[in-house]
């Protein structure tokens, strides 16, 4: 049974008075547990696609359906606080919070859910030793290398047990083998958990990985493959 369900999303941008149209009519459902792709050239959509899923951006047309709460007719505060509960992300840039350890920076999620001191510290224990970074705990995000940083990335978008992951390039910025052990490791706790995974990207390697690709191309699906 689907999760999400993306019913005839349109989305476009004015700039400089020019109509951009970066999504024309798209129609896409994704299953619980799934390992997504979503590829397509710069400019075909993928960005836009997420952040729309993610309650990031509004689309001028559609819907977007999460587990039956049309996520496009939420407030802003209600899509705050539905992201908290149901949505992990994971950026390109890492948008890790400087001034707050690897450990801080997992558990920062779970404190805004009121989730008691105990159980932080036991998800973040659990998941610093998931992506295999446990003795960088107490280090703050400048100390840590990019793909150590990302590894942090990760572990804090599952912290809550979100009911998908939305992953947007987010091995853009790592060197070959940081890339391949992050992507093991999300692969492994995508076993693991049963998280669903939707990266935008153009990494090969996350596409060999991907047991579903969604090519994108001016904003329409030009085609969807379970590989």
């Amino acid at each position: 049974m689907a999760i999400i369900n993306i019913n005839n999303l349109y989305k476009t941008y004015n700039l400089s008075q020019v109509p951009v149209h970066a999504l024309n009519g798209i129609n896409l459902s994704f299953d619980k547990g799934e390992f997504t792709a979503i590829v397509g050239p710069s400019g075909s959509g993928k960005t836009t696609l997420l952040n729309i899923v993610g309650g990031l951006d509004n689309p001028n047309q559609g819907q977007v359906i999460i587990d039956g709460t049309e996520v496009n007719k939420l407030t802003k505060h209600e899509k705050i606080n539905f992201r908290l509960h149901h949505i992990g992300f994971i950026f390109q840039a890492y948008n890790l919070i400087p001034v707050l350890t690897a450990r801080e920076n997992i558990e920062f999620i779970l404190e805004l859910q009121g989730i008691p001191k105990l159980k932080r510290r036991e998800r973040s224990t659990e998941l610093l030793e998931a992506v295999g970074i446990p003795e960088k705990a107490k280090i703050r995000p400048r100390q840590l290398s990019g793909g150590q940083q990302q590894r942090v990335a990760v572990a804090r978008a599952l912290a809550s047990r979100p009911r998908f992951i939305l992953a947007d390039e987010p091995t853009a910025n790592l060197d070959s083998a940081s890339a391949e052990n992050l992507l093991s490791i999300m692969k492994d706790l995508n076993h693991k958990e049963n998280t669903t995974f939707i990266f935008s990207t153009h990494d090969e390697r996350v596409v060999k990985m991907a047991r579903r690709i969604v090519t994108l191309e001016d904003g329409k699906i030009k085609s969807d493959n379970q590989v």
